[in-house]
């Protein structure tokens, strides 16, 4: 838990940590499902980053991988494809003077730094730029 991380880094012994955490859980103030809950809103909602990228953040957070899949599984903002597909939009006239190939490749970049598989990644920026899927 990041709380946990935190005051330890400030020297707060770990007994006196886990119980003052166990005290602001009792009486509500500390929540991992809130937390993860917010945290997958902002990204998902907000910065529109893919799933790879939500999960690692949660992760970095502290949060139980169950309790972070939940929150990604619950969240009601939009699938990680239409994200994809609105952060292609978004990012797409930005590139508009470049030739296609190169715009491209800038795109699907952009789109797997922000946590998108390559699949996902790949067919966002196709449809923003307007290419063609190249035949199998």
């Amino acid at each position: 838990m990041e709380l946990q991380q935190r005051l330890a880094r400030v020297g707060v012994d770990d007994e006196a940590v886990r119980g003052a955490l166990e005290d602001l859980e009792r009486v509500g103030l500390v929540d991992d499902v809130a937390f993860a809950r917010e945290l997958v809103e902002s990204r998902a909602g907000h910065r529109l980053e893919g799933d790879r990228a939500i999960r690692s953040a949660l992760r970095a957070k502290g949060v139980d991988a169950a309790i972070g899949e939940a929150a990604l599984i619950e969240s009601g903002g939009e699938n990680e494809e239409a994200r994809a597909a609105a952060l292609a939009e978004q990012r797409a006239g930005r590139l508009s003077g470049l030739p296609a190939e190169k715009a491209y490749a800038r795109l699907l970049s952009f789109l797997q730094r922000r946590g998108y598989g390559y699949g996902v990644a790949s067919a966002a920026a196709r449809r923003a730029l307007a290419i063609q899927a190249e035949p199998d």
